[in-house]
């Protein structure tokens, strides 16, 4: 049987959060989702986005963690920091440029998804794209995704001079090799919160 990879089509994406509620009943998290659900442009948009760890192939989350609590399998999953080694600092919080680590200060330790490790790891789906009724998150073989949709599959990826690999893909328009995403400079003094105080891309775009 041919390898199955983990795909997200943000264009397939309903907000139906079937994601959120299946990934907070994986075995490994403890009743708590990993899976973060995006809003995009939420003032003029019902656009969202799910977002699960990309697996990175450098994981930079794990390079900057000065316990070595970040460990990656050998088949390139990325797991949540080790209890008993995890110090809270954050470090990975900050230096994920997916933005995914969350350091869960109820049990001071980072938390994150880890694919469902308990089932992937013996050929089951993870949890959010089993029950995805879009196909926005697809846990498949390259050779059927490559059949049924009409996008590719990348998992190259540019911030700013940084160029990362991962092990989820996301389908793309054909046109597009890799994803570049440019360093934002932050302003020195916070800039006036916009209208809707929660709408975060509306106010990085007004830095």
């Amino acid at each position: 049987m041919s390898e199955r990879f983990f795909f997200i089509d943000y264009s397939r994406c309903i907000g139906c959060q079937a994601c959120l509620q299946a990934c907070a009943e994986c075995d490994t998290h403890r009743g708590t989702s990993m899976i973060h659900l995006e809003t995009i442009q939420r003032r003029d948009s019902v656009q969202t986005a799910p977002q699960v760890c990309m697996h990175c192939e450098d994981p930079i989350c794990a390079r900057v963690c000065p316990a070595d609590a970040i460990k990656k399998t050998p088949d390139g999953v990325v797991q949540s920091s080790l209890k008993p080694r995890c110090i809270g600092c954050s470090n990975c919080v900050v230096s994920c440029p997916f933005g995914v680590p969350k350091y869960m200060a109820e049990i001071d330790q980072m938390m994150k998804c880890d694919m469902c490790y308990d089932r992937t790891s013996v050929g089951k789906g993870p949890m959010c794209a089993t029950v995805c009724p879009s196909g926005a998150l697809k846990y498949t073989t390259m050779e059927e995704i490559q059949r049924t949709r009409r996008g590719i599959p990348i998992s190259a990826w540019k911030f700013g001079n940084e160029e990362v690999t991962t092990k989820v893909h996301v389908m793309v328009p054909r046109e597009v090799e890799r994803v570049n995403i440019d360093l934002v400079q932050i302003a020195p003094t916070p800039a006036p919160l916009p209208e809707d105080s929660y709408d975060v891309a509306l106010m990085l775009e007004e830095v």
